[in-house]
């Protein structure tokens, strides 16, 4: 269940409206399939429950908790076009022709080129890889860079993460002679580019059931196609040993966790895969950027998401566009220490950006529908003059969480702005911004359901908004939203085991349609309280009987949960969070990371 969405059931533990402002609803809808799982599966009921509100039915709780890529990776022709790029890539490595990755500068765009960076290299390939700047170039595929590969002896170029909607730059790739593969995974139009092939599993005319892929997940079925052909055409069978193409998976886990798509079906088990081979640190890229983010534990999929890809995204938000794929696709232990240090430090000067231009953007927000958000739109959309656009994704990403409805950040620089737009579930973000393009409000624009980009002229701006808001508020519904935290289950402190926390685990990765698991830790009190960072509160709750638990609270001082737990008459409350096993300093121990709390009405707290 979305944890912003409308009314649908009886507010958990009776919590119409928490210390954050928000109603808690409880995301499982009937009971007895999580009794059923409980029992044919000897599975505690948190975990039951768990696997029922992700709506795992009875016969598929054993590959759900166990996700295999036998079972779940799919045949890569099944994508249109596929045969014709593996068929065209099959032969430029053969013959030694110059092909170069064309890769866009995010996360997904950054491990997707070091993956088939990395794959070509193992098999011989002659392989470069292209980064644009973000600032310079903006988005996708430009004419003069395809134009200036050509010279330097590029026979192919392979966009990833970008391309689907580059119609003129590929147009001209083509009349020059350059053979053009699109791997892309954004919402594609009617009409595609004049490219060789166009692999897109959200092509209109694929019916492929994975749409959900990132573009690190389609690159890689690239290069399973291409391994298999290679394989059959007695590539192998020289000097040359066939590479094992799992030891790449580290790539596709952190691109598919960082770009947000839902962690279900093949993405789920990439991403667990993936997470096992990053454990052994194998690439040493990613090793020294853990250590330079002081990952102690074995990395998971918040890690991923909140340690390791805001660091590799630094470099194309506010640094050097290539330096990400640089640090993932290199072997020199000291070249990747100098750019894991070099990134860490591009993304502390991102974050300084990013709370600025924030701020700025919430007090705009507020300046034209004030603190009560009366009149305010569907879709927000927001610019100024001077925005960093590396920072404008982010932002946009923050203005969702506080407002619970999509919105787009646009940085100005002269009669152009560039924009960046974050949605909520339900509303297909990347075909509204399509749709705009289409109606001549967008000089260009394109994405996915969560995430889209744009271009847009100064005058236009006031139409785009209104187009925007007249297409986006049906989706949201009549009703506005309601600002939800979605709940598991509720635990007494003294439930909170590692055992337990050990076995929630199983059911992840968890992110984008498999949401973290929230817990209400029921009628406890803060035994011990303290301000720790920017904002955040450490704290020990205790329950009415034995059992304790450790917690923190990120940037709780914003809101009124922070004084509340700060609070000398130590009310009792219903604290909500996701519980996690510490691994800091070698000991191991249950932490509650808080998200929300509420007055515990009439409990009884002994």
């Amino acid at each position: 269940m979305s944890d912003d969405s409308r009314v649908e059931r009886a507010a958990f533990l009776g919590v119409e409206r928490s210390l954050t402002g928000r109603r808690w609803a409880a995301r499982l809808a009937d009971e007895r399939t999580a009794l059923a799982i409980a029992q044919r599966h000897g599975l505690p009921d948190p975990v039951a429950r768990l696997l029922a509100a992700r709506d795992v039915d009875l016969d598929s709780v054993t590959e759900f908790l166990e996700p295999t890529l036998r079972r779940f990776l799919p045949d890569p022709l099944h994508l249109k076009d596929m045969d014709t790029a593996v068929a065209r890539l099959v032969r430029a490595v053969k013959s030694g022709e110059r092909v170069v990755v064309f890769g866009d500068y995010d996360v997904d765009g950054a491990t997707s080129s070091a993956l088939l960076l990395r794959f070509f290299r193992a098999v011989g390939g002659n392989i470069g890889v292209y980064i644009p700047d973000r600032r310079k170039e903006g988005y996708g595929p430009n004419s003069a860079a395809l134009l200036k590969l050509k010279a330097e002896g590029a026979t192919v170029v392979v966009t990833v993460d970008c391309g689907v909607t580059a119609f003129e730059p590929l147009a001209e790739a083509k009349r020059a002679g350059l053979d053009t593969i699109v791997i892309d995974h954004h919402m594609a139009e009617i009409a595609l580019p004049e490219a060789l092939a166009v692999v897109d599993p959200n092509r209109i005319d694929d019916e492929s059931p994975h749409k959900q892929m990132a573009a690190v997940g389609v690159a890689f079925l690239l290069a399973v196609g291409v391994n298999r052909a290679l394989r059959e055409a007695g590539w192998y069978e020289t000097s040359r040993p066939e590479p094992d193409l799992r030891q790449w998976l580290d790539l596709v886990a952190l691109g598919t966790v960082c770009d947000v798509v839902p962690l279900t079906g093949v993405n789920r088990a990439l991403v667990r895969q993936g997470l096992k081979v990053m454990a052994e640190r194998r690439n040493v890229g990613l090793a020294a950027l853990a250590d330079v983010a002081r990952l102690k534990e074995v990395p998971g999929a918040y890690h991923l998401g909140f340690l390791l890809g805001p660091r590799v995204n630094a470099g194309g938000r506010v640094g050097q566009a290539d330096l990400g794929a640089r640090l993932l696709s290199s072997d020199d232990p000291h070249e990747v220490g100098a750019l894991a240090l070099r990134l860490d430090e591009f993304n502390a000067e991102r974050r300084a950006i990013e709370r600025d231009v924030l701020d700025q953007a919430i007090s705009r927000v507020e300046g034209l529908y004030g603190p009560d958000r009366k009149g305010l739109p569907a879709a927000l959309v927001v610019e100024s003059d001077g925005w960093h656009v590396g920072v404008i994704g982010i932002v946009a990403s923050r203005l969702v969480e506080r407002y619970g409805r999509p919105a787009f950040v646009i940085g100005l620089d002269g009669d152009l702005g560039k924009g960046s737009g974050r949605s909520v579930r339900g509303v297909d973000l990347g075909a509204a911004v399509i749709a705009a393009r289409q109606a001549g409000l967008l000089v260009n624009g394109g994405g996915h359901a969560m995430a889209a980009g744009l271009t847009v002229t100064r005058e236009a701006l006031p139409g785009l908004a209104r187009f925007l808001d007249e297409r986006i508020a049906p989706q949201l519904g009549a009703a506005p939203p309601v600002r939800e935290l979605g709940i598991d289950a509720a635990l007494s402190p003294g439930a909170a085991t590692q055992e337990l926390v050990s076995m929630i685990e199983r059911v992840g990765p968890f992110g984008a349609g498999n949401a973290l698991p929230r817990f209400v830790l029921t009628s406890v009190r803060v035994s011990y309280a303290q301000t720790v960072g920017e904002g955040h509160v450490r704290c020990t709750l205790v329950g009415a009987e034995r059992g304790r638990v450790d917690a923190i609270a990120f940037r709780a001082n914003q809101t009124a949960l922070g004084p509340a737990l700060l609070d000398p008459a130590r009310p009792v409350l219903h604290v909500a969070g996701a519980l996690r096993i510490d691994r800091f300093g070698g000991r191991e121990s249950v932490r509650l990371q808080i998200d929300d709390a509420a007055a515990a009405v009439g409990s009884v707290f002994a």
